[in-house]
């Protein structure tokens, strides 16, 4: 009996043994992360203001009730899926692109792939106000050279342009997210084997058909991970917003993440920033789950 209680113990201090190694690591990951996330959670359920903090309390799903109404959220909602799907989209285009030529052999490629990715260490913070800058008539050049094309009346202030201020924000958002998508679409190209391309060279293929039927299928579950990746980034991202438009002109370049940043650092009602905050977090697990599912089926069809 003593042998096999002591085998047992051994075995079990075994399992537990990688666990107490991980023990820091986890407690520091439930500390930055979950516990923020569930008095976050919390506060969705409770009227929290700064400048009245006793005056609140516990108020159950009256933040949701008013959040259903909020014309500016529903406004900051539409405005969250134009700047994600327009930055996703040219983000992977343009770093498609970019992957397919630097996966060739041409003079300079060391230096193409240096600028290629150094909008990538550039702070957001300082995009932004380059662009800020670029945009606008006065220190800027890009208005006076639409005008110059016959594209704007005037060299006016893109920014201010309800219609148009929402492309300012992408523009940025595409030239600091251009290098993510090269550098993990380069990865997986040099890892398709050439002889996929050599064989379908000797079965009469064409440049594009060859594009279609091998690289895309290879390039398939690296292009699902990262579109799935940038786009949870993307639609949390408010940096360029808030530098480039605090959310205007008339709230036409709001977004979620800029209507909490609002409600709660400048209105200081935590409380239905929170709310508006697990709604975010609601869609973008709906969006994930979508995706998975999607994955799933064109791998069993596949």
């Amino acid at each position: 009996m003593t042998g096999r209680a002591g085998r047992g113990t051994g075995r079990l201090a075994l399992a537990l043994e990688p666990w107490v190694y991980l023990s820091p690591a986890l407690v520091m990951l439930g500390l930055v992360m979950f516990v923020p996330l569930v008095v976050g959670f919390t506060y969705a359920f409770q009227d929290i203001r700064l400048l009245n903090p006793l005056a609140g309390g516990w108020v159950g799903l009256k933040n949701f009730e008013t959040l259903a109404g909020d014309k500016n959220f529903r406004v900051a909602l539409v405005n969250t899926v134009w700047w994600t799907v327009g930055s996703v989209a040219l983000q992977f285009l343009f770093g498609l692109g970019l992957a397919m030529l630097l996966n060739r052999a041409f003079w300079g490629k060391r230096l193409v792939q240096a600028v290629v990715f150094l909008p990538w260490a550039v702070p957001t913070f300082l995009s932004g106000l380059t662009f800020a800058w670029l945009l606008n008539p006065v220190i800027g050049p890009v208005p006076h050279w639409l005008f110059a094309m016959g594209i704007l009346e005037e060299p006016y202030n893109i920014l201010g342009n309800p219609d148009l201020a929402m492309w300012g924000p992408i523009a940025a958002n595409v030239w600091f997210g251009v290098p993510f998508f090269a550098i993990t679409l380069l990865a997986a190209l040099q890892a398709i084997p050439s002889e996929m391309y050599e064989s379908a060279a000797i079965d009469g293929a064409t440049a594009w058909q060859g594009f279609v039927q091998v690289t895309l299928p290879y390039l398939a579950p690296m292009i699902a991970i990262t579109v799935l990746l940038r786009t949870i980034w993307i639609a949390n991202f408010a940096d360029l917003i808030i530098v480039m438009t605090n959310g205007g002109p008339a709230n036409a370049t709001q977004i979620l993440p800029s209507y909490i940043f609002t409600t709660a650092y400048r209105k200081l009602d935590f409380g239905y920033a929170s709310a508006i905050a697990m709604a975010l977090l609601l869609l973008l697990f709906l969006y994930a789950v979508l995706l998975h599912q999607m994955r799933k089926v064109f791998r069993s069809t596949a």
